[in-house]
């Protein structure tokens, strides 16, 4: 069965948020995109990428990345929803720490997130 905005083919773009990786930045979590396989910052980040993938390229259904879950969410209809297994891995490395990368979380980002 075809979903759309679904392509359980695609493998996920890496093991961290592209665009936090590509400005040596960090995350909280970790969301992939179903269509394209992007992975993005979560809306508890500062940056939230993966909002910010759907805005930018309408790709309507991200799934979690983060060991252990494969919820999906639609940003169109703002709840979750059911998909398929996507291509593999199915999550960040479990050795890679939430917030992360470790190397670059500050010590303050907590508060930094306003909590």
């Amino acid at each position: 069965m075809t979903i759309p905005g679904i392509d359980p083919s695609v493998p996920p773009s890496g093991t961290g948020c592209v665009e936090c990786e590509a400005t040596d930045s960090w995350w909280v979590h970790l969301r992939r995109c179903a269509a394209c396989g992007h992975v993005g910052c979560c809306d508890d980040s500062l940056n939230r990428h993966a909002t910010g993938h759907f805005a930018a390229t309408g790709h309507p259904v991200e799934q979690s990345f983060e060991p252990g879950e494969d919820w999906f969410w639609d940003f169109r209809s703002r709840s979750l929803v059911a998909g398929p297994r996507l291509a593999d891995p199915q999550s960040r490395p479990l050795a890679q720490s939430a917030p992360g990368p470790a190397e670059r979380v500050p010590a303050d980002w907590q508060r930094l997130l306003g909590g």
